[in-house]
């Protein structure tokens, strides 16, 4: 048996590449420029640091539970309450999916063509955001198909996929300080009214500002992971909040000067704002921001004109290949993990028995119907009539906001499990007091973020985005709260 623990270099290095997600960095500085820092800051030390070591001490507390947060919540509040969280963090899934079988594609025409071709791809007589929509519909049929069948052979896609978005940071960040020493001065202009002021027209309100407090926080996700590896750390009691304060630390680091850097070699104007930003959208600004590295790298060092759109379009495709990769390795995983822990964490009574079938231990009937789920909001929203930019504005919305929603749930039951002295062998907040005060620092941080967010497209008029981004939660609460009268 290997007994062996992980040390607190581990514990960074697991932490960071399970959390960081490169593409955070221009679409942080497409939406807020150099203003997107603060935001970024805050969400470390109100959301990232209290809620880690929140998960941290629920982890050691049920260390085996098959449950994950159901089995937190049921204990710390009761099991209906456990219910609709669970539910609602396997909402965030099906947004997810939605999102991410409609922007992949994305990655792969960058990949291929150096550039996002997606606005002109036009099947049988539909428009982009519909061609968009079936390709994305024959994608989720693919890849529930493929995971159901127990072919669940992409850990190594995803490895390369995410190792590859890593080098793509450290490229970033370097060839980003090359092109300053080389110019001699940043493109994008700076002042200290750039770090308060967004050059983003869609951001220049309070309530749109403080809207994407939800970006920063999304950066942050995935927290809940380290849960499970308290009792795997060596000396958890100083290693295991040390590992967390230097993660932290060095992901808001690397987030900050990567936002900085991408300053460096981008004029907002002249890239995001070409044509009045017609061909910009919240699924493209990565690429967009390093095509235009590669462009203004080849131009700082005196490269012919030719060879510095060469460098452009090459390292466009470097980086649609290496998020087409880590996506397609992320979307195998969550197409049957979430689905598979709801249906075995929660109990038996919840769901009928043809619902709980399992093949290949996978609930493969489970996996069926949040297909046809999954399929019926793609098409919902891809056919309701909206633009390519307006599109995927509403499903990075609504992922955004419907991600965020289960952290209210957890931080709440972590109040309750501390107010109910549940006996458990991590402990980072000392006292009742000090666990309540970081309970309400992320209630409040997470719940005005999520307000804003719903707030801000409203007052631009944008209703339908705010319908889009309330219907999924609402929807699923409802149905939670129904069902989950079965426990009773």
């Amino acid at each position: 048996m290997n007994n062996r623990k992980i040390t607190l270099l581990s514990l960074v290095l697991i932490i960071f590449t399970s959390i960081f997600n490169f593409v955070n960095i221009p679409r942080a500085f497409y939406l807020m420029g150099y203003a997107s820092i603060i935001f970024y800051v805050i969400a470390a030390l109100c959301f990232f640091l209290p809620f880690a070591f929140m998960v941290a001490e629920f982890g050691s507390a049920y260390p085996s539970a098959k449950g994950g947060i159901y089995t937190w919540m049921a204990s710390a509040v009761n099991s209906r309450y456990a219910f609709v969280g669970i539910v609602m963090w396997y909402t965030s899934f099906i947004t997810w999916m939605l999102n991410t079988s409609s922007i992949i594609w994305i990655p792969i025409s960058t990949a291929i063509f150096g550039v996002d071709k997606t606005q002109s791809w036009h099947l049988l007589g539909l428009n982009d955001v519909q061609t968009l929509g079936i390709l994305a519909v024959v994608l989720v049929l693919l890849v529930t198909f493929v995971a159901s069948r127990g072919l669940n052979q992409f850990k190594l896609i995803t490895s390369i996929g995410g190792s590859a978005m890593l080098l793509a940071s450290f490229i970033l960040i370097v060839g980003g300080s090359v092109i300053l020493l080389l110019n001699g001065h940043p493109l994008q202009p700076l002042s200290l009214l750039s770090f308060i002021h967004s050059p983003n027209p869609d951001y220049q309100t309070g309530i749109a500002v403080l809207g994407f407090s939800v970006y920063a926080i999304f950066a942050f996700g995935g927290i809940e992971i380290i849960s499970g590896l308290v009792d795997q750390t060596k000396n958890p009691q100083k290693t295991f909040p040390r590992g967390i304060a230097v993660s932290a630390i060095l992901i808001t680091i690397v987030y900050a000067l990567g936002i900085f850097v991408t300053g460096m070699f981008t004029n907002w104007n002249q890239v995001f704002n070409a044509n009045g930003g017609k061909h910009v959208n919240i699924g493209n600004e990565a690429f967009i921001a390093m095509n235009n590295f590669g462009y203004q790298l080849g131009l700082a060092l005196h490269c012919p004109h030719g060879v510095a759109v060469q460098m452009g379009l090459w390292v466009a495709r470097y980086i649609g290949l290496s998020m087409f990769l880590a996506l397609m390795g992320a979307f195998t995983t969550v197409v049957f993990s979430p689905i598979k822990q709801l249906v075995e964490g929660t109990p038996a009574t919840m769901w009928p028995k043809w619902f709980r079938k399992v093949k290949r231990d996978l609930p493969v009937n489970a996996m069926k119907v949040q297909a046809l789920i999954v399929i019926a909001f793609i098409l919902l929203v891809s056919f309701g009539g909206k633009d390519a930019k307006m599109f995927f504005q509403i499903v990075v919305s609504m992922t955004n906001v419907a991600m965020s929603l289960p952290y209210l749930f957890v931080a709440y039951a972590f109040w309750q499990f501390r107010k109910k002295r549940i006996d458990h062998p991590f402990v980072f907040f000392k006292s009742y007091a000090v666990a309540r005060l970081a309970s309400i620092v992320v209630l409040v941080t997470v719940g005005a973020a999520i307000i804003f967010t719903l707030v801000a497209p409203v007052m631009s008029g944008q209703w339908t985005t705010t319908m889009w981004m309330i219907l999924g939660p609402v929807l699923f609460i409802t149905v939670a709260l129904i069902w989950s009268r079965k426990t009773e």
